[in-house]
């Protein structure tokens, strides 16, 4: 990011359909954000939309990330599930080399992983599975950094395998006064009002806060920011956001 500047980083969920059925608007989503989250086959995701998307991202110079799931098509990666650690390192490290072929044949390469989902909010607190989807990067082959929340277990992980961890916030979702997501079982975990997201996103980026569902403010790093690309009215809402972002004179570049 820019030396002295105020620099974020968008990154979007994308290639989350599954077939003939598509879930997020990819192409529209290219031209906002600056980062690809890019569904491996694991909680959505194909093949050939793995392909699309890598393509798509490579040609308009988005960077493009392995969002690496729980095997849970049915549940879409949202549902808690116990993985013994070796196979959950193994079941990462497929899903990195699958969308790794499909970016470089882009002519480009993955530049990231994000764990999706349950994957994620789990691997924020429990150290064994946090090591399991590090060691799974490792057989990768790729020293690539790891996109998640500051703080978290799976960056405690990353950091002592000497891999970057890159912090990310979320614009649209409700924090606990601990800094962790509240789960989307709960009431409020998601912020549907796009002129509040819009607010929290500036606030993020130029104060480096946010206010809990309890109403607190507590300091939130964000290398990057996080835009969820399947709910209603998610290009409108990116685009927003990102316009809102620069007018606070904010650079929306890729992180370092």
């Amino acid at each position: 990011m820019a030396t002295g500047t105020l620099a974020i980083d968008l990154n979007a969920d994308l290639g989350e359909g599954f077939g003939r059925w598509e879930l997020t608007d990819d192409e529209a989503l290219l031209a906002v954000v600056t980062s690809a989250n890019v569904a491996c086959g694991f909680h959505a995701g194909d093949p050939s939309t793995m392909r699309r998307v890598c393509a798509l991202a490579a040609a308009r110079g988005v960077r493009i990330g392995a969002q690496v799931s729980y095997r849970d098509l049915a549940g879409f990666g949202r549902r808690p599930m116990e993985v013994p650690p070796r196979e959950l390192a193994d079941e990462v490290a497929y899903q990195i080399g699958a969308l790794r072929v499909f970016a470089q044949a882009a002519g480009a390469d993955l530049a990231y992983v994000k764990p999706h989902g349950a994957l994620y909010n789990r691997i924020a607190w429990d150290e064994t599975q946090a090591d399991a989807v590090v060691d799974g990067i490792l057989l990768s082959g790729g020293d690539l950094p790891v996109l998640g929340l500051p703080g978290s277990a799976v960056h405690r992980s990353a950091a002592a395998a000497r891999l970057a961890a890159v912090a990310e916030a979320f614009a649209d979702r409700a924090y606990r006064k601990d800094g962790t997501l509240v789960p989307r079982t709960e009431p409020g975990a998601v912020l549907h009002d796009p002129g509040q997201v819009v607010e929290r996103s500036v606030t993020i980026a130029t104060r480096g806060e946010v206010t809990t569902v309890s109403g607190e403010r507590i300091a939130v790093q964000a290398a990057s920011l996080c835009l969820h690309g399947d709910t209603p009215g998610a290009v409108e809402l990116a685009r927003r956001v990102r316009e809102a972002l620069i007018r606070a004179g904010v650079t929306v570049e890729p992180f370092a």
